[in-house]
C-alpha cells in the first residue's frame, strides 16, 4: 500500500494531502462548491438562468455534482468574488479534464450561467456532447486559423452582458510537473478589447484547481482532495489608460503584459494550493515542449504570492 501523501502505483501525480487541505483551511474559508450558494445567500441571475436551457442545465449540473462528490472531496475558496450581475471573465487552469467541470459547476451553483470556450470536438462526444452545447458551450475550432473570429465571438459574449469562462492554456497542460504552462494571448486581447468597447474594466478572475490529477478514473477510491481557488479580481486598469487611441485593436505589448499577469497569478495561486514552489527552471513552453526562463519569477515586485506560508512542504 502506498504511504499517505505519496503517489499511488496507479498515479504519477501526488495526491493533495489532508494535511495540506487543513493548512489551506486555516487561511481560507473552504466551502463545498457542489451545492447551491456555498458562500451564503445570493440573488441568482434569473434572466441569465432562464436564457440558457434551464431544464437541461439543471439536469447536467445535478449529474456533474453527484459524480464529483462521489469521486472526490471538492472544496473551494473565493467564490464570494463571483459577481451577481454583469459580464466577467474566468481564466481557468487545465491540469485534467476533471478541472473543466469544477469551475463550471461552481459558477452555476453561484447563480450565474457563463458561456465557455471549449474545443469543438467536445460537441460531438457521445451522449454528453449535446448537453455541452445546451448549457453554453462556445465551440473552438483548434488549429483552424480562425483565432481572430474566436476572439471576436468572445468579446461579443462579454459586451452582450454575459460572463465568459476560458482555459487560456488552450488544452490540458503538457508540463510534466502539472503547472500552468504557457498560455495564449487571447485572454489578454479579449479582456482589453471587451473593456474598451464597454468603457469599463471587465472583471477578470483566475480559477485554479488542483488535486484531480491523482484520481484514477477506473477506480476512483479512496476519494481524493480537489481544491479550487476563485481568486481576487485581477486589476489591469493601468493597461486601459488611453484605450480610446488604440486604433483597431489593443497594442500587442499590452496584450502580452496582461497575458503575463494572468500566467503569473495562476501559478502563484497553484503554489499555495499545492504547497510547493514553481519550478526554478521556468515555465513549460507548449511550442517547444521544454522549459524556458520567465525572468526572475520569484522577485517580490513581479510575482506576488497569496501568502508567505504558501510553501509548507
Amino acid at each position: 500500500m502506498a504511504s499517505k501523501g505519496k503517489p499511488s502505483p496507479r498515479s504519477a501525480v501526488r495526491p493533495l494531502s489532508d494535511g495540506q487541505v487543513a493548512r489551506l483551511a486555516q487561511r481560507h474559508r473552504l466551502v463545498d462548491p457542489t451545492r447551491y450558494y456555498p458562500t451564503g445567500p445570493r440573488t441568482p441571475n434569473t434572466a441569465e438562468i432562464e436564457a440558457q436551457n434551464p431544464k437541461a442545465t439543471e439536469r447536467l449540473l445535478e449529474g456533474v455534482s453527484i459524480v464529483l462528490r462521489n469521486r472526490s472531496k471538492v472544496r473551494a475558496w473565493g467564490l464570494e468574488h463571483v459577481p451577481e450581475t454583469g459580464p466577467f471573465i474566468t481564466a481557468a487552469s487545465h491540469v485534467t479534464m476533471y478541472d473543466v467541470f469544477v469551475p463550471m459547476m461552481s459558477l452555476f451553483h453561484m447563480g450565474r450561467r457563463p458561456r465557455y470556450m471549449a474545443k469543438a470536438e467536445m460537441a460531438h462526444w457521445p451522449l454528453i456532447g449535446k448537453w455541452f452545447q445546451l448549457v453554453g458551450m462556445q465551440p473552438v475550432e483548434r488549429h483552424s486559423g480562425k483565432a481572430k473570429a474566436i476572439e471576436e465571438t468572445s468579446v461579443g459574449i462579454l459586451t452582450s452582458g454575459r460572463p465568459l469562462t476560458l482555459w487560456p492554456e488552450g488544452t490540458v497542460t503538457r508540463d510534466p510537473q502539472k503547472w500552468v504552462m504557457s498560455i495564449k494571448e487571447g485572454v489578454g486581447y479579449i479582456a482589453l478589447e471587451a473593456s474598451r468597447r464597454l468603457g469599463r474594466q471587465v472583471p477578470l478572475f483566475c480559477a485554479v484547481t488542483w488535486g484531480a490529477g491523482s484520481i484514477n478514473q477506473w477506480w476512483p477510491w479512496p476519494r481524493r482532495n480537489v481544491v479550487m481557488c476563485y481568486d481576487d479580481r485581477l486589476d489591469y486598469a493601468d493597461l486601459l489608460e488611453g484605450c480610446e487611441s488604440w486604433g483597431e485593436e489593443p497594442p500587442a505589448d499590452l496584450v502580452d503584459e496582461l497575458t503575463d499577469r494572468v500566467f503569473r497569478r495562476m501559478n502563484a495561486v497553484m503554489e499555495e494550493i499545492r504547497g510547493e514552489r514553481f519550478p526554478e527552471a521556468g515555465m513549460w513552453d507548449y511550442r517547444t515542449m521544454r522549459r524556458r526562463p520567465v525572468g526572475d519569477i520569484h522577485a517580490a515586485d513581479r510575482f506576488v504570492r497569496p501568502a508567505d506560508a504558501a510553501h509548507v512542504g
